[in-house]
């Protein structure tokens, strides 16, 4: 690390002062806001809480490190096993995978340091593995093992796990953290048999000899852009991209990126064209035929500042259209014009190639082992209290596992409070909102957010949740003492201290009216 930063001083004196100072800011990060990793135990005459967290990804090794911090016990159920199912998604891309946003937006807990303002996947990994190892949670994950049910145990109102309390226990609280990302999601082609090249899957390219191949890369999302800078790299000799629409790409800066998310309604509103013109103007320019005409603050747009030069360079096409077939040596691709929907007329030809490369996604892995009620009518994911909450089951967080699409970033300090939030209302009884005011909270921001072409909840930005979490706290005068604990891991004594004096208040009640 040291020679690295000798080396750029030399070769870039600016360059080197910006890495110097944010390794300096993730020290200080670190030391003010890093939750202890020898947490005192629970406070005498409040009980000891237990929390069961699904998936031990980036969010729930984060989560579990908050809970552990702050006295709680956890057990992390992990469906896979330890190579694959540690570090989630990041476990399971290509090595040659690496950050699309600046990793100052991808502090998932206080106590990251990265290396590079664009870490790579097994940077990425490293960090979640060395959390994992830091608060000491190996002792508490259960790898190889699928989570099936979630049920209440009658007689104690506890959480159950896959109906075996005796094996597990019971828990007092829940964290979904099985996150967007599943397995590989790999769409049948027409007549994709008759193709005489290797058909992948764009996660799965490690090892795989495409120089001087023609690379076919179907889809049109980030996976797509990754794999066509590996072809890129790789140096295959020819290059197409067949996509069905177009999507928002966005420079890969970090300005640009927060100026997105700095809008607080989290939809289209009538200043939305002043960013989608200038994306137009000065990224797009030249290449208006493949900018997209639906709204920027619809969907979540790819960053990649390389993307356009690379096809004005020649060095790949991005062609928009519909598979009709697959051929021997190639695609029968109908080739549509902009203004033409999905499916319409265009011109039909075959675009050859010697490899596919499904750049599809992955499956969104399901919640269909929470309680059936938590999927009632017109409150069903993403449509809960702050999205993650299920109105009638407050203690139950699904932690970046509901969201569709967002300007923001999935791995930074909304883990940490959406933990939080689960804790304080665990610990605090006069927090806790009704299940007819998470209701109204939730009809409330769909009535804000009623001109949202995709819906209330299938897109915001970041500093929308930043704002959701802000409301909700200054809503509730019991949630006030909370506030620094809620937003910033800190002054968690002081509370605890308070609701000590509730909790005694109220037997003393109880006593009385007995």
């Amino acid at each position: 690390m040291a020679k690295s930063l000798l080396t750029l001083f030399i070769t870039n004196p600016l360059l080197y002062l910006f890495s110097t100072f944010y390794v300096i800011f993730q020290n200080l990060i670190a030391w003010v806001f890093g939750p202890s990793r020898f947490p005192k135990t629970f406070d005498k005459g409040l009980p000891k809480k237990r929390i069961a967290i699904i998936g031990a990804g980036l969010t729930g090794v984060s989560s579990a490190a908050h809970c552990v911090s702050h006295g709680f016990e956890v057990q992390i159920f992990e469906a896979r096993g330890k190579e694959k199912g540690l570090g989630g998604i990041w476990s399971r891309v290509n090595s040659t995978s690496a950050l699309q946003i600046h990793s100052i937006m991808y502090r998932f807990h206080p106590t990251v340091r990265y290396k590079h303002a664009y870490p790579t996947q097994q940077e990425i990994r490293d960090q979640i593995v060395e959390l994992w190892k830091r608060y000491s949670l190996e002792e508490h994950t259960e790898f190889g093992t699928p989570v099936t049910s979630i049920k209440k145990a009658k007689s104690s109102g506890k959480w159950v796990i896959n109906d075996h309390p005796e094996k597990y226990g019971s828990f007092d609280g829940v964290i979904t953290a099985v996150g967007v990302c599943g397995d590989p999601k790999i769409p049948s082609l027409p007549d994709q048999n008759q193709f005489k090249g290797t058909i992948c899957h764009s996660s799965d390219l490690d090892g795989k000899d495409i120089k001087g191949k023609r690379a076919l890369i179907i889809g049109g999302g980030a996976s797509a852009i990754e794999a066509l800078e590996f072809a890129v790299h790789s140096g295959a000799s020819e290059i197409d991209v067949l996509s069905r629409s177009d999507k928002w790409v966005i420079p890969r800066n970090i300005l640009v990126q927060s100026l997105l998310a700095c809008n607080i309604w989290g939809e289209e509103t009538s200043l939305a064209w002043v960013p989608e013109w200038l994306l137009h103007k000065f990224f797009y320019r030249d290449l208006e035929d493949i900018a997209p005409e639906s709204g920027l603050f619809t969907t979540t747009p790819m960053a990649n500042s390389d993307l356009f030069n690379l096809i004005r360079e020649g060095k790949a096409r991005w062609l928009r259209g519909d598979i009709v077939s697959v051929k021997e040596d190639g695609i029968l691709f109908n080739h549509r014009s902009k203004e033409v929907p999905k499916g319409g007329s265009g011109r039909e030809r075959v675009v050859p190639g010697d490899i596919i490369i499904m750049a599809t996604g992955f499956k969104r892995p399901s919640l269909s082992f929470l309680p059936n009620d938590a999927f009632e009518e017109n409150y069903s994911p993403p449509d809960w209290y702050l999205q993650v909450f299920p109105p009638k089951h407050l203690s139950i967080c699904a932690n970046n596992s509901t969201y569709v699409n967002a300007i923001g970033t999935v791995g930074n300090i909304h883990i940490g409070v959406y933990t939080r939030f689960l804790l304080m209302f665990l610990t605090d009884p006069l927090t806790q909102p009704t299940e007819g005011r998470m209701k109204t909270w939730i009809d409330f921001t769909r009535w804000m957010k009623q001109g949202a072409p995709p819906g209330a909840f299938d897109f915001f930005t970041y500093t929308e949740l930043l704002y959701w979490f802000v409301f909700l706290v200054l809503v509730n005068p019991f949630r006030w003492k909370w506030a620094l604990f809620i937003l910033f891991g800190v002054g968690r004594t002081l509370p605890l201290e308070v609701v000590r004096e509730e909790a005694a208040f109220r037997k003393k009640l109880e006593k009385q009216h007995h």
